[in-house]
């Protein structure tokens, strides 16, 4: 799920969604001072929407907004998953090599154009809410599309914003058209981190077992696809779409001009991004107050990105990063909860989707009246 590279003379990698740190061999010698700035600026990039995805999705999860149900993740899921990533990536590879790879990215642009102003809206709205006077005038709106009528009538989408949603929507089309026209790096940056921290926020696992079914079969793909063929790094290469961080290793030299990249795919963070954001919610299941399996995961994510930077940084070789985090993300809170000797009482944590959770409460509610 991806390769490490350095010294990328175009912002243009992917990989289905996720490549690690990426770039193309050496044209450009950077700096010292430049590398560090770089690969410094994309740990930290990659932390924020962990962080702050982590603790949304904990307040998502009890959210009765369409807009804000998260979507889980069962075993089953985690098991097919790699292989239709898998396919993905192959079908993209063939792609590019029969047909023309400017059209393609012309479609692609227009669709993560429209995807692009959607996710970053949906991050800003609560940063808008504190940023607006109380009194501002806030006008409520809901979009809704039925299907039948009577009572076979179905909701197909019920969609509730308001003003703030609005401005929030204009702001992001704005940075869409920026991205379009001038596919500027922190364009770009913005729309990834907006991808990723909804990623994280609203794709959740059910349980610790089916997050080490994911993990560990999209730790073998990304092996597989990194190491064992040129696929990954081809479609990387010809791939134009914010589905990556990048930051500019001459930004000393050129300023915001910079066009020699290092760049992270959003799959290294929303893929173990997910993962430690299911840890938070089962700290918080524990009623302890405390938040000991996060910060543990969230640290481990730190050294194993770290790691796969020193790795690539003093072989010179593309490495597939999720060989580092998914042994770092997953073997470090089992081992806490084995020291802990909560173990058994973490692989039980079990959490239900939005739809049979609501259907328990309606039972429950039944049983009541009864």
């Amino acid at each position: 799920m991806a390769d490490v590279e350095q010294n990328a003379a175009v912002p243009d990698a992917a990989g289905n969604g996720s490549d690690a740190v990426n770039g193309s061999a050496g044209r450009f010698v950077s700096s010292p001072e430049g590398t560090a700035l770089a690969y410094g600026s994309l740990l930290l990039m990659a932390l924020l929407p962990i962080f702050f995805g982590a603790l949304r999705s904990v307040g998502c999860s009890k959210s009765k907004n369409a807009s804000d149900m998260p979507e889980t993740i069962t075993s089953r899921d985690a098991a097919r998953f790699p292989i239709i990533a898998s396919c993905t990536l192959f079908g993209l590879y063939l792609f590019f090599k029969i047909f023309s790879q400017e059209y393609i990215n012309l479609l692609l642009s227009m669709y993560f154009f429209v995807l692009g102003i959607l996710a970053l809206s949906h991050t800003m709205s609560p940063f808008m809410c504190r940023v607006f006077p109380a009194n501002w005038p806030n006008k409520q709106y809901q979009l809704l599309f039925t299907q039948g009528s009577g009572e076979s009538k179905e909701e197909i989408v019920n969609y509730e914003f308001d003003t703030k949603d609005l401005i929030c929507l204009g702001i992001s089309s704005v940075v869409g058209v920026w991205y379009v026209l001038k596919k500027h790096w922190i364009a770009n940056n913005l729309f990834g981190l907006a991808f990723a921290l909804n990623g994280v926020e609203l794709l959740h696992l059910n349980n610790v077992s089916t997050g080490c079914i994911l993990l560990g079969g999209l730790f073998v793909y990304d092996v597989f696809w990194v190491f064992g063929t040129n696929v990954m790094v081809t479609v990387a290469k010809s791939f134009e779409a914010p589905i990556k961080l990048v930051f500019p290793q001459d930004l000393l030299e050129k300023g915001l001009d910079a066009n020699n990249f290092a760049m992270l795919g959003l799959g290294d963070i929303v893929i173990p991004g997910i993962f430690i954001a299911l840890l938070l919610r089962f700290d918080v299941s524990l009623k302890k107050n405390t938040r000991t399996y996060f910060y543990t995961s969230f640290l481990a994510y730190i050294f194993g990105l770290g790691l796969t930077i020193f790795v690539m940084h003093t072989f010179k070789h593309a490495q597939p990063a999720l060989l580092y985090l998914v042994p770092a993300c997953v073997g470090f809170p089992v081992v806490l909860a084995l020291f802990k000797g909560e173990l058994t009482e973490m692989f039980r944590y079990e959490e239900s989707s939005p739809e049979e959770a609501s259907s328990k409460e309606e039972v429950t509610e039944s049983d009541k009246d009864k």
